[in-house]
């Protein structure tokens, strides 16, 4: 036989009382010992860096179109099938280099129908010449009317006349007959050839034999829409359009593999007016190809150095963007932080943002704390060693 005991119901409720007792005692006891600590703890620290003008190079770089100095249809003038083709797409060609030839049979004959029509001309030159030196002595000795030396003298002077437009149109048939030689105008690389052997070439083909472009110099187009432009425009010297483009440092170029080009170019004209379409200035700027590693039709990027003095500079890691504004944090001299709004040029030097207001020279500034901070927080500084907020600046 089992014994079942019973709890008493008051014996339990007091437990219950001794308990809550007990946990909310040790509750109240913790609190106040958190509240302690964090008193003990203090701000929390933060690297603060101060504003000091400093000496940069901005390098910007704006997309690029590349196209040749010179880019050349190549056309024939007269008609023909493809007799040969003397260069293959992609060729490096001189100046008067033979490019295509030309079957046209018809030149030929009319060369040789003119190189007749001299022989012709020159035979009636003779008998002409004779008959007015057989009727000469005959009107001296007037046996015949003085008529008939002027109408020989007149015959002889057709013949001659005869003689000149016969030549005229062999000339005009060996220009013809050359124009079966096809050759290249400039030096250049020889682009796309659509045609074979046998093709039918004539004057009013819409695509050309070919073309060759100049790549000698090649030119490169970007654009600045109109914040850039002005930006441009107050920070490079000079008073006039030229006098700015003189002033204009060298230009670097970026490839389309990321790889820097080695020749150095220069800007050399600036578009007159803003396109309506885009808002931008069209800029072109011109770096010599001696190796013709660039080509006409490729895509590259322009970068433009600026060299700024007594500029301030913020790293991009110590300012947030909010709603199209820049904001840092300042550090005041109770050691609080307040946010402040300020204007940064288009252009930026690596990682820092070049400020044109709302900062000077001393002010202190938060180096890493735009995640965490908030305004009036009240912070420890950690000051940070001298030019590690501006290390690299100018590379």
């Amino acid at each position: 036989m089992k014994t079942l005991l019973t709890p008493n119901p008051k014996l339990i409720f007091l437990a219950s009382v001794s308990l809550a007792i007990a946990a909310l005692s040790s509750s109240c006891g913790g609190n106040s010992a958190a509240r302690q600590a964090g008193a003990a703890q203090g701000p929390a620290g933060y690297q603060v860096f101060t504003i000091t003008p400093q000496t940069a190079t901005l390098h910007t770089s704006y997309p690029a179109v590349m196209q040749g100095e010179q880019t050349i249809d190549i056309r024939p003038k007269v008609d023909g099938y493809i007799d040969k083709i003397y260069v293959d797409e992609g060729s490096v060609v001189k100046k008067g280099q033979l490019l295509f030839k030309l079957s046209a049979p018809q030149y030929e004959q009319t060369v040789q129908s003119a190189i007749a029509a001299i022989n012709s001309a020159k035979a009636d030159i003779n008998t002409a010449e004779i008959a007015v030196n057989k009727t000469k002595p005959l009107v001296d000795q007037g046996i015949i009317s003085h008529y008939e030396l002027e109408t020989n003298q007149n015959t002889l002077n057709t013949k001659r006349a005869a003689l000149a437009q016969a030549q005229t149109n062999l000339a005009t048939a060996k220009t013809n007959l050359g124009y079966t030689l096809v050759t290249s105008p400039v030096n250049g690389v020889v682009g796309s050839i659509p045609y074979r052997l046998g093709s039918l070439i004539t004057s009013t083909t819409a695509q050309p034999l070919t073309t060759v472009a100049n790549t000698g110099n090649v030119f490169t187009y970007f654009s600045l829409n109109e914040k850039q432009l002005l930006d441009f425009s107050r920070t490079v010297k000079g008073n006039t359009l030229n006098e700015k483009l003189k002033n204009t440092p060298a230009v670097n170029l970026t490839l389309a593999d990321g790889s820097a080009y080695s020749e150095k170019g220069k800007i050399e004209t600036i578009s007159g007016l803003i396109s309506t379409a885009t808002g931008s200035a069209s800029f072109r700027a011109s770096f010599p190809n001696p190796l013709h590693l660039l080509r006409s039709g490729g895509t590259a990027s322009v970068d433009i150095p600026q060299l700024l003095t007594d500029a301030i500079l913020v790293p991009q890691k110590s300012a947030y963007e909010l709603q199209g504004k820049h904001f840092v944090y300042v550090l005041g001299q109770d050691d609080i932080v307040k946010s402040r709004e300020i204007d940064v040029m288009q252009l930026t030097a690596g990682q820092y943002y070049v400020v044109t207001s709302g900062l000077k020279s001393g002010d202190r500034v938060v180096y890493d704390g735009t995640i965490s901070l908030k305004d009036s927080t009240k912070v420890k500084p950690e000051l940070m060693v001298a030019g590690k907020a501006y290390q690299d600046v100018t590379k």
